[in-house]
């Protein structure tokens, strides 16, 4: 079966998982992890999104954002972008560093905020990494550290965080504290990370009482939240798809953007498949790219196999457009 496309909905809260490709560790060091965090702040201020929970792994990596007017498509590119190219420059390495698709899911901020919060600032204690609540207020590589005030990050929305438990003073970061603390017995939510129907109802308990009431449930697994919520979030990502089918519809093809843009920077459409390097030919692929992104909705492999180069060099064309 096709994958589904990824739901990217502006000034939504997303929970985002990347893995390291089979596996491997994605972070050898701590000069690894600061470099990340360094450029993720910086990508994440430019497009005005609001961070409210992450922790770095040496093999994964959590974030929980509210995405800015672009979505987190263009935030994430960049990212991963960059740090792949940094981190095989740095260890003489070829080849793709994270799995091929990040995950994503979009998820009902009144339902689940705190929950996810909790949930992805415990993974270190989960993984016994760090042994107590002690050590993970002084965990440089999560966020809790950063609420409880031990490391400051300036592209992390602390006070919103705090806000949801009475301030942002000491007593708030006080009930903060008490309310992560009461996670640790949980262990792992499946429904927090995936799970269809799960975890759009709140666990299977749910799922069965709306079955026996014979109730119509609307899920979906990029969607975390109840019936309600993922019907809203799937109406938005269809009016969308039929913007772009509309498009394509009235006879808008790639064929068609690739002669437009070879025209307008003076190039030949033979040479913008050649694979030249060339700075204006560079240029043309990256209008292209962006133009085919936003109104086709096409992907950076359907693109690439079009314009006759790799997959990343489109990636890499897309950042440049948005630069």
């Amino acid at each position: 079966m096709p994958r589904q496309a990824r739901l990217d909905i502006p000034g939504a809260l997303h929970h985002i998982m990347i893995r390291g490709v089979n596996r491997g560790d994605i972070f050898n060091d701590k000069q690894d992890k600061q470099k990340f965090l360094k450029r993720f702040g910086a990508n994440v201020t430019e497009a005005k999104c609001s961070v409210y929970a992450w922790t770095l792994m040496s093999n994964h990596i959590h974030l929980l954002f509210k995405s800015g007017e672009k979505g987190i498509s263009s935030v994430m590119r960049k990212q991963l972008t960059w740090y792949a190219i940094h981190f095989n420059r740095r260890y003489g390495r070829t080849g793709h560093l994270f799995e091929n698709r990040y995950k994503s899911i979009l998820c009902e901020e009144d339902r689940y905020l705190l929950a996810l919060i909790r949930y992805i600032h415990l993974n270190p204690i989960r993984a016994g990494i760090v042994k107590n609540l002690e050590e993970l207020d002084n965990y440089p590589w999560s966020g809790h550290s950063a609420v409880m005030g031990k490391y400051k990050h300036e592209w992390m929305d602390v006070e919103y965080v705090l806000a949801q438990f009475g301030g942002s003073g000491k007593r708030a970061k006080t009930e903060y504290r008490k309310f992560v603390e009461e996670g640790i017995p949980m262990g792992r939510i499946p429904e927090l990370t995936g799970g269809g129907l799960i975890h759009s109802h709140g666990g299977w308990s749910q799922v069965v009482s709306k079955r026996r009431r014979k109730e119509r449930l609307e899920s979906d697994e990029r969607v975390l939240g109840d019936s309600e919520f993922v019907s809203r979030i799937l109406e938005e990502a269809e009016e969308k798809e039929r913007r772009q089918l509309k498009i394509r519809h009235y006879g808008r093809r790639i064929e068609d953007i690739i002669t437009e843009q070879s025209a307008d920077f003076g190039i030949s459409a033979a040479e913008l498949r050649s694979g030249s390097r060339r700075r204006k030919v560079s240029s043309a692929r990256a209008a292209i790219a962006k133009i085919c992104t936003e109104e086709l909705g096409m992907t950076a492999a359907e693109i690439a196999r079009q314009l006759g180069v790799n997959t990343s060099a489109i990636t890499k064309a897309l950042i440049r457009s948005e630069l």
